[in-house]
């Protein structure tokens, strides 16, 4: 018995049952292999660019850990050549010869004697400068070229009063405004070095004099800031007059009493942070912060609300700060610790409350002569800072009322 020819549709063979299936293994083995092929490829291209930024990073790394002005890109600047030269031997010709940049004002003569610090030297002292635990981390900075820098505050409300289509419009109280005046004090350092040591090429000179000038002034300004007296240097904004909150006007800070003398209330510790908080403005408390020294930070962090839960809580990512209450602190060691009467804890937008005015320029001037066989580096500049809106900063008074 014959088997039937089976015909398509339209009349042609149809293949056999066996045939696609050998068609089809061979086509998933030669993808299956193609496959593999492209994933050991990739796995090897991923490698190699795992190897080439892991070799970045520790390049990096190392440059990282090196002061910032001792690479030898940077030592190739004519301007940085010559103000090396000018730190280790004095020779102020290669400086006397630049051309200027009227932008950078990388270089120039002093009328009084010195020399500007090329840009990089002084991006160095004030990035430490602004890590240091200080004012200046919340405080606005401004750049000034005079010698004081000041600041117009309207602090008093303009009238108004309801119109009608018929009736005069009737005249209605001015604002007043109140200039306070920040001037600039010159702040200054005096590190030495031996010329033994200057002439090791080995030695960074520019990387050791960045780091112990940016060390002495962020010191200085520190401390000035919180509680400096205004005579030759910035004055502080604990120096100013502080009457209790609800007393307050203009050219004081207002305080709030914690209850207890030199300590918080036994019974109501978290109750004194509160009150601190809405004792200031609606306006401020966005952009407010707490300002505090280790040992308050201490014995704050303890403190928990009447459902048992921490006012304190830490940042949640690396470099973020801590948070009281939802606001940032500011650990500043300069603040005052908890005593009888002392102000130890302020809370304020410390951007529109404290102003510091300076001078963008660093001026170092090489003194060969005084303490032979050491050589002085005498480096200036000018810094003030001062109260520029009293509404804008409360404290935490350790007083019954």
């Amino acid at each position: 018995m014959t088997k039937p020819e089976t015909k398509s549709r339209n009349g042609g063979d149809v293949p056999s049952s066996s045939a696609p299936a050998i068609d089809l293994a061979s086509e998933m083995t030669g993808f299956l292999n193609d496959f593999n092929a492209f994933q050991a490829d990739v796995k090897s291209k991923l490698q190699q660019q795992e190897d080439r930024m892991t070799h970045l990073d520790r390049k990096n790394f190392a440059r990282a850990a090196r002061p910032a002005l001792s690479t030898s890109i940077e030592a190739s600047a004519p301007h940085k050549k010559a103000f090396a030269a000018y730190l280790r031997s004095g020779d102020d010709d290669g400086l006397r010869g630049l051309d200027l940049d009227g932008k950078a004002l990388s270089s120039s003569v002093a009328a009084d004697g010195g020399y500007l610090v090329d840009p990089q030297t002084a991006d160095t002292i004030q990035t430490v400068l602004k890590s240091q635990a200080s004012l200046r981390a919340l405080a606005n900075v401004v750049n000034v070229e005079a010698t004081a820098f000041e600041v117009l505050v309207d602090h008093t409300e303009m009238g108004s009063a309801w119109a009608s289509e018929a009736a005069d419009s009737v005249e209605t109280s001015t604002p007043q405004f109140d200039r306070i005046t920040i001037p600039l004090h010159e702040l200054s350092a005096l590190p030495k070095a031996s010329q033994r040591l200057l002439d090791d090429a080995a030695f960074d000179v520019d990387g050791w004099l960045a780091t112990r000038i940016a060390d002495k002034f962020a010191t200085a300004e520190a401390a000035a800031f919180v509680a400096g007296d205004g005579v030759d240097k910035p004055r502080g904004f604990l120096t100013h007059t502080t009457v209790d909150n609800d007393s307050w006007s203009w050219g004081s800070l207002g305080y709030v009493p914690t209850g207890a003398d030199g300590e918080f209330a036994t019974a109501s510790a978290s109750d004194a942070i509160v009150d601190l908080v809405y004792a200031l403005g609606a306006r401020y408390r966005a952009n407010a912060a707490f300002v505090m020294n280790s040992k308050t930070a201490g014995a704050v962090r303890k403190m928990k609300d009447a459902d048992g839960r921490f006012l304190w809580s830490d940042g949640l990512a690396a470099g973020e700060p801590a948070r009281l209450m939802g606001y940032p602190v500011l650990i500043a060691e300069d603040m005052p610790d908890i005593a009888s009467g002392s102000n130890a804890i302020a809370f304020g937008d410390f951007s529109a409350g404290y102003t510091i005015a300076e001078r963008p320029d660093l001026r170092i001037l090489r003194d060969p002569f005084s303490a032979k066989p050491h050589v002085l580096f005498y480096a200036t500049k000018r810094v003030g800072g001062d109260v520029s809106d009293f509404a804008a900063i409360k404290l935490l008074n350790f007083s019954v009322s």
